[in-house]
């Protein structure tokens, strides 16, 4: 499929005055978190909740800060988050596209609403 990038607004919905940061970020379903590189932590002035060892693609572990919250808005669907303050750009990982009923479109080389909740976000909760 290869690698692609998906327009996503943050912002830090415990300090309304700050404005929120648009990006393009690599959208990665093999990784769980969200994650952004220390200068966007501090735009957002994002809170360090504690610290998370990450293992990198290479297999070396690595000790990272968890911050938040953060509100991740994709077109017309948003949810709040954790995220890892790692790496030079901002990286989308399957939580947060599963928490906004977001799919990958191999085919677009983007990730869109899935089909089957077109027009609200949809999960499974039982």
């Amino acid at each position: 499929m290869g690698i692609f990038y998906a327009p996503i607004t943050l912002s830090n919905p415990r300090d309304s005055g700050l404005q929120p940061v648009s990006v393009s970020a690599l959208v990665d379903t093999g990784t769980m978190y969200l994650c952004i590189p220390a200068h966007i932590a501090l735009q957002l002035k994002l809170e360090t909740i504690h610290e998370r060892e990450v293992t990198l693609a290479d297999g070396a572990k690595r000790v990272c800060p968890y911050v938040g919250p953060i509100y991740v808005r994709f077109q017309d669907r948003g949810c709040f988050v954790g995220a890892l303050v790692l790496g030079d750009q901002p990286l989308l990982g399957a939580i947060a596209m599963e928490d906004m009923d977001l799919v990958v479109m191999p085919q677009l080389r983007t990730i869109g609403p899935n089909p089957l909740s077109p027009n609200i976000p949809s999960s499974l909760a039982k």
